[in-house]
């Protein structure tokens, strides 16, 4: 799909124009700084608020507004009316959170007076059922897993990992060797935010990874004739496996698999969270496992299975049956 606000229309915008974007492009600096140094974001949290300035800076280019304060309502619906050409609610929704964001700092340090999208709501999201796999597809998936060479080992301990302490694929690729205690069967993660967490590993999962880690991951790293690395799971180069590299080697098993479904990382937590919920485990505990700042985050895992919450209704309210 064209993108028309990246279109390159601005060829002819004064040269005393370019000396003022200059000083939009260090506003925009100071803010990053700011969230950074001071808020600690996560790279991958940057990133998207480097995507959603650079969009709203390349508008403000095309239409030579030259000042932040200079942003009147018009515009800004006009601007609502470009991103909808291009844009999903969901992504519109995120760029508009991260330019609040970025006029409550400007306000701050007084680069600017207002604040033109505090009024501004978001589009409402569609609503999407999260997809899971049941419990007998996801024992279909891992026990078909081979684990005869060094990098089937490494394959067969990443996705018992994964669903066994619902991770993130940054947490599973960010893992270490000292993030692992064997002898509590525990693992230190860190999540969104730069935030650690504590969480189990169950017995089958603890199993795999010893395997791993004894029979092949120190071949996978001698054998390039590196200097020794502390991330658990390598790659053929004998460094860290990458985001990028995960999601391939899920895709060759699940072209090998012959699925029926996608099969995509997030997957595997999905399918954790919900099958802990479905087989009583509180959703408090829940909420700790996956490293969620708000319950309601998890909440949404209720929403999936209407089944299962008819069944604990009838199982656990106290006069659900004839008197």
């Amino acid at each position: 799909m064209k993108n028309n606000i990246f279109d390159n229309k601005n060829k002819n915008i004064k040269e005393n124009q370019g000396s003022k974007l200059s000083e939009i492009d260090l506003k925009i600096k100071s803010f990053f700084d700011f969230l950074r140094f001071e808020k600690h974001l996560s790279n991958n949290t940057l990133s998207s608020y480097q995507r959603d300035l650079l969009i709203f800076k390349k508008y403000l280019l095309q239409k030579n507004i030259i000042n932040f304060n200079g942003l009147n309502h018009e515009e800004i619906l006009l601007f609502l009316e470009e991103l909808f050409k291009s844009y999903c609610e969901t992504s519109i929704s995120r760029l508009l959170s991260s330019l609040r964001t970025f006029y409550r700092f400007l306000i701050i340090e007084n680069e600017a007076n207002k604040n033109p999208f505090a009024e501004i709501k978001n589009p409402k999201k569609p609503k999407k059922l999260i997809e899971i796999l049941d419990e007998g597809e996801v024992k279909s998936f891992l026990d078909r897993l081979p684990h005869s060479t060094k990098f089937e080992m490494r394959d067969k301990a990443m996705f018992e990992l994964m669903y066994s302490s619902g991770l993130r694929v940054s947490e599973l690729v960010n893992l270490k060797l000292n993030d692992i205690d064997y002898e509590e069967n525990l693992i230190r993660c860190i999540g969104k935010g730069n935030k650690e967490r504590i969480v189990p590993i169950g017995e089958t999962a603890i199993h795999y990874l010893k395997a791993y880690i004894k029979a092949a991951r120190f071949n996978m790293q001698s054998k390039k004739g590196l200097k020794s690395t502390e991330f658990v799971f390598l790659n053929k180069n004998g460094v860290k496996i990458t985001r990028q590299g995960f999601w391939k080697v899920l895709k060759k098993y699940e072209k090998e698999f012959n699925l029926n479904k996608n099969i995509y990382p997030h997957l595997f937590r999905h399918s954790y969270a919900t099958h802990m919920l479905e087989r009583g485990a509180d959703l408090r505990v829940v909420q700790e496992l996956l490293g969620h700042s708000s319950i309601s985050t998890t909440e949404i895992y209720t929403n999936i299975n209407k089944k299962f919450i008819k069944d604990s209704y009838f199982k656990h309210h106290p006069r659900n049956k004839k008197v």
